[in-house]
């Protein structure tokens, strides 16, 4: 069984040697791959479930970014888990198929960090200009703001679908390939193009993070009637940064495993194995953590959904 995912962006040269598992070895990765993914998918059921039941939810545009965040998770976690079992199950798949589902685990990663950034401004505008909160932040906006998300991830990224059209023979997307991104997205311009804007993403998202939560310190400081709800947004806003600190995973993680192998030489499968379970897997827990958890209110209907049903 072949061990390299086909899941990367920035996969490199270390990790095309093909090393093969076991048959054990490769059932149990995958199996505790697919255990981990229905717990998961358990979990934003019952919190997309929960919020689509109260209408309470679906009026706040705190609530809707927040599920709209989990829903794009649940999309990126499967298919991702999807490419992770095909790696196994069939090595190769048709090109235009490879190419759909790479781009769409593309668009939902970086829509997470854009999500994330968008949250945090919602939280700084409750907390630090209450009165116009609910002109500024209402629900048409934060559909509009769904969308604008949506287009800042999809349109840098689709053009390497537009240039490989251009460069690659028809006959090419009827070719069957292992499906990582280099595979398919050859022109070397794309990895440049896709390096920058990668830093670009990630350094409007950090400074948006710092910014709001600074702004939320200060503000409990001026106004102590405020502390507390100003404690819970900084909280919420630092859980952002661990998330987006988990999503900038994916960008290091090359680099990492290939460090990890270097000092665990004959540990390549088990360091992949880890990486992918830490980079693809962990981040998804903490969305529903955040609010389904967290959150008194989303808590409350959570736990009536569970008993009540």
């Amino acid at each position: 069984m072949n061990s390299s995912f086909g899941l990367g962006d920035n996969i490199t040269s270390v990790q095309w040697i093909l090393v093969r598992d076991t048959l054990t070895s490769a059932v149990v990765k995958n199996l505790v791959v697919v255990l981990v993914w229905l717990l998961l998918s358990y979990i934003n059921g019952s919190v997309v479930a929960t919020f689509f039941r109260h209408q309470v939810f679906y009026e706040d545009p705190r609530y809707i970014l927040f599920i709209h965040m989990v829903i794009n998770d649940a999309v990126q976690l499967t298919v991702t888990i999807m490419l992770f079992v095909l790696s196994y199950v069939y090595y190769r798949i048709n090109v235009s198929f490879c190419c759909f589902f790479i781009l769409l685990a593309v668009f939902t990663t970086r829509n997470t960090p854009v999500n994330l950034a968008s949250m945090a401004i919602e939280r700084y505008i409750a907390i630090c200009d209450p009165l116009r909160h609910a002109q500024v932040c209402t629900v048409r906006k934060t559909y509009f703001l769904i969308g604008l998300i949506w287009l800042i991830s999809v349109v840098p990224d689709i053009t390497d679908l537009f240039v490989t059209l251009v460069n690659e023979p028809l006959s090419f997307f009827h070719e069957s390939v292992f499906c990582l991104r280099q595979n398919i997205f050859k022109d070397p311009v794309l990895a440049y193009k896709r390096q920058a804007f990668d830093g670009l993403y990630f350094s409007c998202v950090f400074l948006t993070l710092v910014y709001t939560y600074l702004r939320i310190l200060f503000a409990a400081r001026a106004h102590s009637t405020e502390k507390t709800s100003a404690r819970r947004a900084r909280n919420t806003i630092l859980l952002h940064g661990s998330q987006l600190a988990m999503c900038m995973l994916s960008y290091i993680s090359p680099s990492v495993e290939i460090i990890l192998h270097l000092i665990f030489p004959g540990r390549i499968l088990e360091i992949r194995f880890a990486n992918y379970l830490v980079v693809y897997m962990l981040p998804r827990f903490l969305s529903p953590i955040i609010y389904g958890v967290r959150d008194k209110k989303f808590r409350n209907h959570l736990r009536k959904y569970f008993v009540g049903g």
